[in-house]
């Protein structure tokens, strides 16, 4: 009441002020829920990836991919034309492995009965052939065998016998070294190349503990000091050429983003492989093992991802990021390491977007795995997880902002039409 007994009417300041609470916390709620809903995304993803047992692709995915085109008549002439009998996993540049895969392949997209009997043959004659060789063999070899195992299937009476033999081939001493050993301390392709094998076998066994232990130093390898940092960077015979790291004291497989040499942005490059072109000049003396590396390397990260690691995004996506390093030194696949291409367009999405690589879809397989032109050219792209990063943060704040101005404003309206004004 006024001095003159009369009720004293609220100020338009009190009543748009009076909404203020309620808009922060509906601002407040809103943000909680985009929140919420981004991890229940992130575990969605996890969980549907998870779900899925396959070791390289599974056999219902091949099931819709066409039986025709160049992709399959390259595959589609592999797999009928060479023998698989007498595979060897001590020779490094033995093929039969790839081979094997390649009928697997077939097999589980046609139903070939005796195709997926000769897969069978070749899985069970593979045991023990890695006596007398080293693990870069191993690593190479192993891989494509697990996965044609696990899209074929194998007997019981033989699948316990592989199982068996796999529960210890990532330890077995091969020439003073095991596929673990390899992988935990080479950072160059020998240990890529391992870590796809162990990855492959981990996944076929259902060995959660190795996987998770594969996917820690995976995610060293591409950056991640706080994962994994017991490499040993240099070389193995006491070269210790450290001349391609962007930062001695704390070395990495994969140079991080905005890594600066000498002025030069190196960001993506794999110091292990460049330093075999000789100490850091620019422009760089080319040299093939950067590919060879990324061969294990991309191998690891597609069956790591199909058992639920994000192993495609790690280090601001340092997978993508090495090959958009060696596509700006100009220096293009060749050979075995073309089939890659196909798989980094489809993970990363480059054909959508117009960005792809050349990607040959009769591309001969790798030393390691192939045929991705025809077998993964249905996968979907990976997705960042969306969570509120710092400039998301802002956004959302300045949303919240407009929000309670929005609402003062309404409520400034509301009491000027009650009150007549």
């Amino acid at each position: 009441m006024n001095r003159e007994g009369k009720p004293t009417r609220k100020t338009t300041t009190t009543v748009w002020t009076d909404h203020i609470p309620l808009a922060i916390a509906i601002c407040l709620l809103a943000c909680r829920l985009i929140v919420i809903a981004a991890l229940l995304l992130a575990m969605w993803s996890l969980i549907a990836r998870s779900a899925s047992a396959e070791v390289w692709v599974s056999a219902d995915e091949l099931l819709d991919l066409p039986t025709a085109g160049p992709a399959w008549e390259s595959l589609l002439g592999t797999a009928g034309r060479y023998s698989t009998d007498t595979p060897d996993l001590s020779d490094q540049d033995d093929k039969t492995d790839s081979r094997i895969l390649a009928k697997a392949l077939v097999a589980a997209r046609t139903g070939d009965d005796r195709m997926a009997d000769e897969v069978r043959s070749g899985i069970m004659a593979a045991i023990g052939t890695e006596d007398g060789g080293r693990t870069l063999a191993l690593g190479r070899n192993l891989v494509a065998i697990v996965a044609a195992a696990d899209l074929v299937g194998l007997p019981d009476d033989d699948d316990a016998q592989f199982r068996s033999w796999l529960s210890h081939i990532t330890q077995e001493n091969l020439d003073g070294r095991t596929l673990r050993s390899t992988h935990e301390d080479r950072p160059n392709n020998w240990g890529t190349h391992a870590g796809a094998s162990r990855a492959a076998v981990a996944a076929y066994l259902g060995d959660q503990r190795e996987l998770d232990r594969t996917a820690q130093v995976f995610k060293g390898w591409v950056g991640d000091v706080d994962s994994y940092s017991e490499f040993h960077f240099g070389g193995p015979y006491g070269e210790e050429d450290h001349s391609w790291e962007h930062d001695w004291s704390a070395p990495v497989a994969v140079n991080p983003v905005g890594a600066i040499i000498d002025g030069w942005d190196v960001g993506g490059s794999l110091p292990e492989e460049m330093r075999r072109g000789g100490p850091f000049q620019w422009p760089p003396e080319e040299t093939l093992y950067a590919y060879e590396a990324m061969q294990g390397a991309l191998v690891q990260a597609e069956i790591l991802w199909r058992q639920g690691y994000e192993s495609y995004l790690w280090e601001d996506q340092a997978i993508l990021r090495a090959f958009e390093f060696l596509d700006g030194i100009d220096w293009q696949p060749e050979g075995d390491d073309v089939w890659m291409m196909a798989l980094v367009n489809a993970r990363y999405g480059l054909d959508a977007a117009g960005l792809a690589y050349p990607a040959n879809p009769t591309a001969q397989h790798g030393k390691n795995m192939g045929w991705v032109a025809w077998s993964h050219q249905d996968v979907e792209a990976v997705v960042p997880v969306v969570v509120p990063e710092p400039s998301t943060t802002k956004l959302l704040l300045s949303v919240g902002v407009a929000i309670i101005v929005g609402m003062a404003l309404g409520a400034l309206t509301n009491s000027r039409g009650k009150n007549g004004d």
